[in-house]
């Protein structure tokens, strides 16, 4: 049966679970040099009107680790939401090769790629969802420190895309999240309220990084926000991640981040290059998360 993964909400608790601990062999098996070609002559298409460094290197590797190939398509390359339908892209493109990965802006042309696809979409970042970073951080997390479950999450600064998606993943992974965003910056209001009690709503950075076990954010001014930046700068301006909100935390606190990163913007260098930041390790892992989700994809 064809599935899609646009949100985590696409997955079941304990498939997340489940992949968490495949991401985890699969690492162990590209350290160990321990081939795994099980998609062989399988071919993903990498669809691309926003750029990334991580994103592409990640699933371009990961099919090429698999025994497969990954084409990569820019937005020279395509004629997708321009000279031709969204639909006639997908029902096309999905003839072709066994599973896509999108990275685009508006999150209702992934929902309607996905919708006249015949094979796996998978969400590589829209405006409103981030999933495979989310599927990274709590890989990362559990190498780290072992099951979030319980645990307290602080996303300190916008409420974006990834926001949205730390949001969905405190109903998947089953941990509180505090979020502090300035006024007038937060997520959107309908996709807090589906996640009820788990999620904390508020301004003040200070009470959110109380005793948390994670602090996470992103930058003040992300792809396509360019004009805003001094803007936000001002805006958020009380909202950097510095050693003194690290210390409000947990003893055995973690730092996250989904890069690129400025640091002396959303974060000190003294936090990001510290030892309490697996920012590396978590990037390194949107390869192993990403490798465990084509396998469930394509198995599927």
């Amino acid at each position: 049966m064809r599935r899609h993964f646009l949100t985590l909400l696409d997955l079941s608790k304990d498939e997340l679970s489940a992949l968490t601990t495949r991401a985890i062999e699969l690492k162990h098996m590209v350290k160990k040099r321990i081939a795994h070609d099980y998609f062989s002559r399988r071919v993903m298409g990498m669809i691309f009107d926003k750029s990334s460094t991580r994103t592409r290197v990640s699933f371009e590797t990961g099919m090429t680790q698999f025994g497969g190939h990954a084409i990569f398509l820019s937005p020279r390359d395509t004629q997708l939401g321009r000279g031709e339908p969204i639909e006639d892209s997908a029902r096309v493109l999905s003839r072709m090769v066994d599973i896509i990965m999108i990275r685009t802006y508006a999150h209702e042309n992934i929902q309607r790629f996905a919708s006249y696809s015949q094979v796996p979409v998978i969400n590589a970042l829209t405006d409103s969802y981030h999933p495979c970073q989310l599927l990274a951080d709590m890989q990362t997390y559990h190498e780290q420190r072992g099951n979030i479950a319980g645990k307290t999450v602080a996303w300190i600064g916008d409420g974006n895309n990834m926001c949205h998606s730390y949001i969905n993943a405190a109903r998947q992974y089953g941990f509180k999240l505090n979020i502090a965003t300035p006024k007038g910056f937060e997520p959107d209001e309908h996709i807090v309220k589906a996640a009820g009690d788990c999620v904390q709503l508020g301004n003040d950075p200070r009470a959110a990084c109380e005793k948390a076990h994670l602090v996470t954010t992103d930058v003040w001014a992300s792809m396509g926000q360019e004009e805003e930046q001094q803007k936000r700068v001002r805006a958020f301006a009380d909202f950097q991640v510095n050693s003194e909100l690290m210390a409000l935390a947990d003893k055995d606190v973690l730092f996250m981040h989904c890069l690129p990163a400025h640091r002396g913007e959303e974060v000190t260098a003294d936090v990001i290059d510290g030892p309490q930041s697996v920012v590396w390790d978590q990037a390194e892992n949107r390869l192993h998360a990403q490798k465990a989700l084509i396998e469930l994809l394509l198995n599927a």
